[in-house]
């Protein structure tokens, strides 16, 4: 089987002829584009690069199927279209600043890590961040994904309206204020909606933050701790390669105040203070990563794991999450840890982070404070494929859902049985694209079958 065929088969289980060019508007033929880790290569033989809204719109209207392409950091087929893509490479700017309603309004592909420190110089900040700052405002949200912190919602619970394309080349905008649960069910939207032009985010004062990690926390400390070490800071993240119950780094971000002196612990329920700054994979060098030891700086240089002008995480990996609610973590952990065998020899390393409740539909967070269990594979799909249904398996009892972005082989109707709001979102869905331009084989497979 050749290798193209090989990878978009195994995406599928997770989830003709070129258009006229428009006026000022590029349209490139398929140049085997891949996603950020290159374990996915698109399957459109059209992909159009449109630098105004009403390019977007005219190539809406004369596509029979189309899907928006933002950041490419998914790992699975959710933004793939076997005939066109729509590219928001070059809608990367802000649009407004608004200080009387404290939101900007930025288009439809700016990335946090061009967007936040345009906020920084005009004072102001995102109430959280990916580990990445690499990604697009616009597919994070549409996804779902998220930072950490048990006060913390996931990244599109700062949106407050947007503006989209849909199937009919209409622009329409909703807004948190005006479309209440019209708005719920289409923030996190899956791509299902139409091309996402414009969003607002709200935003909060400046601040400074300071990070430090911590090594070797035994897991049996989180059984009747879990909540008290995911509160240590604003956000915390913890760090373990399966082996020997042990979490390799809890890395802790807090919120620095003014004239704060207060001495960092040098010890976290028995893990040790670490001396010098740490890649997630201890044997990466930490150059890529955000300044650790407790060194003070503004928000966006401490919130991310990574920095933006730097490759993040391992580079060429994959990558799965699943979420739980919160009151099951510790369980959830155990019944991954009791596939450490299988799991440690195929992964660079798993993070465990909190999310608060939201009120979007399709979140994986909806109603409920969750707990995400992420891995990052060492690029071997078909293991990883053989193993994820392991994964899933475990986490069965405690209702897992996945991320709407990364590697699952769970089962249509099993996903369907976790989504209370599923029906409303494909009757909304269809509202605004009653044939379908927007589906594609991930949509129909994991949504719509």
């Amino acid at each position: 089987m050749k290798k193209r065929t090989f990878l978009k088969t195994t995406s599928m289980l997770v989830g003709g002829v070129v258009l006229s060019r428009f006026v000022a508007c590029q349209t490139k033929p398929k140049t085997n584009l891949k996603n950020w880790a290159e374990n996915l290569e698109y399957s459109a033989e059209n992909v159009y690069y449109p630098k105004t809204v009403e390019e977007v719109q005219e190539i809406v209207k004369k596509c029979d199927s189309l899907k928006a392409l933002g950041s490419r950091h998914s790992f699975n087929t959710i933004a793939d279209s076997e005939e066109n893509q729509i590219s928001l490479r070059d809608f990367n700017k802000v649009v407004s600043l608004d200080k009387k309603a404290n939101t900007v309004m930025v288009e439809g592909g700016i990335k946090y890590g061009e967007l936040a420190p345009y906020l920084e110089e005009n004072g102001y900040a995102l109430h959280n961040l990916a580990s990445l700052p690499h990604i697009s405002v616009v597919g994070a949200c549409a996804t779902a994904t998220h930072g950490s912190g048990v006060k913390n919602g996931n990244l599109s619970t700062a949106v407050v309206a947007f503006e989209f394309v849909n199937a009919a080349g209409e622009l329409v905008n909703l807004s948190k204020e005006k479309d209440g649960e019209k708005f719920n069910g289409a923030v996190v939207g899956l791509g299902a909606f139409g091309v996402v032009t414009k969003i607002t985010l709200a935003l909060q004062p400046s601040f400074k933050m300071k990070q430090v990690v911590y090594r070797n926390l035994p897991m049996s400390a989180l059984e009747k701790n879990f909540e008290t070490i995911m509160s240590s800071g604003y956000s915390v993240s913890l760090f373990t390669d399966w082996k020997n119950k042990n979490i390799n780094e809890v890395w802790v971000k807090s919120k620095v105040e003014e004239g704060d002196t207060t001495e960092i612990p040098t010890e976290l329920f028995g893990a040790k203070l670490a001396t010098q700054n740490l890649h997630p994979i201890e044997e990466i060098s930490a150059e890529n990563c955000t300044e650790q030891l407790g060194i003070p700086s503004v928000w966006y240089e401490r919130m991310p794991h990574f920095k933006m002008g730097f490759t993040p995480s391992a580079g060429k990996e994959l990558q799965s999450e699943y979420f739980v609610p919160i009151e099951h973590a510790y369980e959830a952990m155990m019944a991954i840890e009791k596939l450490h065998e299988k799991v440690s020899p195929h992964i660079f390393i798993s993070e465990i982070r909190a999310i608060q409740a939201d009120d979007f539909w399709m979140s994986p967070c909806y109603k409920k404070t969750c707990v995400a269990l992420h891995t990052t594979w060492k690029q071997e799909v078909e293991t990883v494929m053989s193993i994820l249904p392991l994964f899933e398996e475990a986490l069965a009892p405690f209702n897992a859902r996945p991320h709407w972005a990364k590697l699952f082989t769970m089962e249509a109707s099993v996903l369907h049985s976790s989504i209370e709001k599923l029906n409303d979102f494909k009757t909304l869905v269809k509202e605004y694209d009653p044939d379908g331009k927007f589906q594609n084989e991930f949509l129909k497979k994991n949504i719509f079958s």
